[in-house]
């Protein structure tokens, strides 16, 4: 039990990679969590965000790994939006104080719909360069909760916690996917009442992603194929929805493939991100390129000849 929250690596970040406050709106309440880890002379760093139960923490092995290969990785937590355009107009000012203009987004689940939905929000002038989705949607009809998303502000955070728990994984999982699963659990006890309702109500509430308005980005689809939240109808919608997009599939990895699969979602992310290396919106060092370059193609290599390794479709 709880054997991430005792590991080394995880100890190693939370005693090394300094937790920061940030407030950019008018209410003073609303403050932005966030561990920024990597060369501070990256202008384009690739940004995390946590699904529902999530919190900055849930990114640390993908923090630990990207910033040792040279990336600039900032990890965050959202403060209590209750409307999406309220969140995408928070994280712009987000961007204008970390002198940001530009940025790659990883997006699990809800930090998914809202990566998708703030570049959407910001096409005219755009703020998101590239996007890679996990376990990710782009309608919240797919919940069937949009008629109770506007009472989940009423609601104790006992239920909303049962709520969030009964999209966990139930039966048998191999040892490492139980560890995630303890882990988040962890993460989601951290969380109040009005963090809780807010973000439900954002993963709830009727909306969906324009894609013409995105056509433009870049985008990497993370997804597993054993049991998660998300329904196959939901992971062929997004498959539809950005056609042109690379596909990584892992066989396994349920809700949090980030925490218990992190090696090949690290490879993965490296991979979508090589791409701009040597342009102005390189997430790496230009120091560093050619050694993350070499380790890039020797994983890549040592998971192709892994008959058990996951493949991805166009990666």
């Amino acid at each position: 039990m709880e054997e991430i929250k005792v590991s080394p690596d995880y100890n190693w970040f939370r005693s090394t990679v300094p937790l920061k406050r940030i407030i950019v709106d008018d209410d003073d309440s609303k403050v932005w969590s966030l561990y920024d880890a990597g060369p501070k002379s990256i202008r384009c760093p690739i940004i995390f965000l946590p699904p529902v139960s999530g919190t900055a923490e849930v990114f640390f092995q993908q923090v630990l790994a990207l910033t040792g290969w040279g990336y600039r990785v900032i990890s965050l937590q959202y403060p209590v939006y209750w409307d999406l355009m309220e969140f995408c107009d928070g994280f712009r000012k987000l961007l204008d104080h970390l002198q940001l203009d530009k940025v790659h987004l990883f997006g699990a689940s809800l930090g998914g719909f809202l990566a998708q939905k703030f570049a959407e929000c910001t096409h005219k002038s755009p703020r998101v360069h590239s996007l890679i989705l996990c376990n990710s949607f782009s309608d919240t009809s797919i919940f069937n909760q949009t008629w109770t998303s506007n009472s989940f502000w009423l609601m104790p955070a006992f239920l909303l916690k049962k709520i969030v728990l009964g999209n966990f994984a139930k039966g048998p999982v191999d040892p490492k996917m139980a560890d995630a699963i303890d882990f988040m659990v962890d993460r989601l006890e951290t969380l109040n009442q009005s963090e809780l309702a807010s973000r439900l109500t954002l993963n709830c509430q009727n909306s969906y992603v324009e894609p013409h308005k995105i056509k433009e980005v870049a985008v990497t689809i993370i997804d597993v194929f054993d049991q998660s939240a998300l329904s196959l109808e939901a992971k062929e919608e997004m498959y539809k929805l950005y056609p042109n997009a690379r596909r990584a599939h892992l066989k396994t990895g349920g809700n949090f493939p980030y925490l218990c699969r992190s090696a090949e979602v690290n490879l993965y992310i490296q991979i979508h991100l090589r791409q701009f290396h040597g342009t102005r919106y390189a997430a790496i060092s230009p120091a560093m390129v050619s050694t993350e370059e070499l380790e890039v193609q020797e994983s890549h290599l040592s998971s192709n000849q892994d008959s058990e390794g996951n493949q991805g479709d166009d990666i």
